[in-house]
């Protein structure tokens, strides 16, 4: 989160954090790097008065969020035309166990993106899409693999939305008691959370010489999925 932190998005009281505005973050670059760190979010959207929540894929392009699904999906049905949604991603960084109940906690990162989300019709861009839901992870993968079908291409949809307003929220406090709760006898701590890469297991029926490729050197063993997010997304968008 090291970039110029001067542009933002702006600040209403559907994207205000409320409580606790010292953790509440609207620049571009604190949004964009904790999106740009996961791959797997939940959108929220109504149907017909019921609330919903689907967790998807998705990916950044500049401001705008896609993802994609089945065609026959009742999330993608209903966000076809415009509809307001709810992209939410959550990094959890610690458990905290303070010396009350009250104070026990946990340190984090969220994001909360609304916008309203439009079914991508156009085929160029769909075509393009559907090659950076598999680049946008894996950078270059797609020049490699099995071209798609037009089965394929027309039982998957992918949706677009652009971010209208969005903010971040960070806990990354530690352990916080009351004051008088530091004398007690009790045992506190904050337990670190990583998500990391475990050891690659090749599928059993791959064809002999087949070698991993080098475009998956940053997917290794025992490294953060967040760093190995971030770095394929500066691979797919950033480096020339």
């Amino acid at each position: 989160m090291s970039e110029q932190m001067s542009a933002g998005y702006s600040v209403s009281d559907r994207n205000q954090v409320k409580r606790l505005h010292d953790r509440g973050f609207y620049d571009h670059a604190t949004v964009h790097a904790l999106l740009d760190a996961a791959m797997l979010c939940h959108v929220s959207y109504v149907i017909n008065g019921q609330p919903f929540c689907t967790p998807t894929f998705f990916w950044r392009e500049g401001s705008r969020l896609y993802w994609h699904g089945s065609s026959a999906s009742r999330m993608l049905r209903n966000l076809a035309h415009g509809e307001p949604a709810c992209l939410t991603v959550t990094h959890l960084d610690s458990l905290v166990l303070a010396r009350s109940g009250f104070n026990h906690s946990a340190d984090y990162r969220s994001v909360m993106a609304f916008g309203k989300a439009k079914l991508v019709e156009d085929p160029q861009e769909k075509e393009r899409a559907l090659v950076m839901m598999v680049d946008r992870l894996y950078p270059q993968r797609t020049a490699g693999l099995r071209p798609a079908s037009a089965q394929e291409i027309k039982a998957t949809s992918v949706i677009a939305m652009d971010i209208e307003q969005a903010s971040a929220k960070i806990r990354a406090r530690g352990v916080v008691d009351d004051n008088e709760d530091y004398d007690l006898p009790i045992y506190a701590e904050r337990i670190p959370v990583t998500m990391v890469l475990g050891e690659p297991e090749p599928c059993p029926r791959l064809m002999s010489g087949v070698q991993r490729p080098a475009t998956l050197a940053g997917y290794t063993v025992n490294r953060s999925l967040q760093d190995a997010l971030t770095e394929a997304y500066i691979n797919s968008y950033v480096k020339p």
